[in-house]
């Protein structure tokens, strides 16, 4: 298991046919590969991928069983954050059947905008288009189409391999209607 201390992580899996998806972006504080910490026999699902320079604390198998002995309350921890992952999850996937791609777009990028968030006046996200896509479960031209607009109305400037939101607050009204 991995707890980042520093930088972002992407949590991706592939389709079939050769697609990338992203199913969420982690950041310092979050953790992942908790079932295999847990001695969970499974099969790997997803692919953890840095998105910039990474820091994580890594804890084994072994020290993690220890730790649930010495710590009960650990064990009960990671499963109330397993418990929230399935319910982004099946979030996720209620948007991605009823939701409209521009706003989905507008709500991943709210999403981004938290994570990349600092104290300046506009958030810089250092993704790309297809990052985005991936994501948003759209395909890279029609990402494309819909952050062209989104600056034009100069709620965002894209720029190669980022995207500067200039106003989160008209975005996560979008992101809300």
């Amino acid at each position: 298991m991995h707890l980042i201390r520093s930088g972002r992580v992407a949590i991706r899996v592939s389709t079939p046919s050769g697609e990338t998806l992203t199913l969420a972006v982690l950041r310092p504080g979050d953790a992942f590969g908790e079932l295999g910490a847990m001695g969970r026999e499974h099969r790997r699902t997803a692919t953890a991928v840095a998105w910039e320079p990474v820091e994580s604390l890594t804890v084994s198998g072994a020290d993690f069983e220890a730790l649930c002995r010495e710590h009960p309350s650990i064990e009960k921890l990671v499963i109330s954050l397993l418990t929230e992952r399935v319910d982004r999850l099946s979030q996720r996937l209620l948007e991605a059947l009823y939701v409209g791609v521009d706003r989905r777009v507008y709500r991943r990028l709210v999403d981004l905008c938290d994570i990349y968030a600092d104290d300046g006046p506009t958030t810089v996200i250092p993704v790309t288009q297809d990052d985005l896509a991936g994501l948003v479960g759209a395909s890279r031209p029609t990402i494309n189409q819909v952050l062209q607009r989104l600056d034009e109305q100069g709620l965002i400037k894209v720029g190669r391999g980022r995207i500067e939101v200039l106003d989160a607050a008209a975005l996560e009204r979008r992101a809300t209607r």
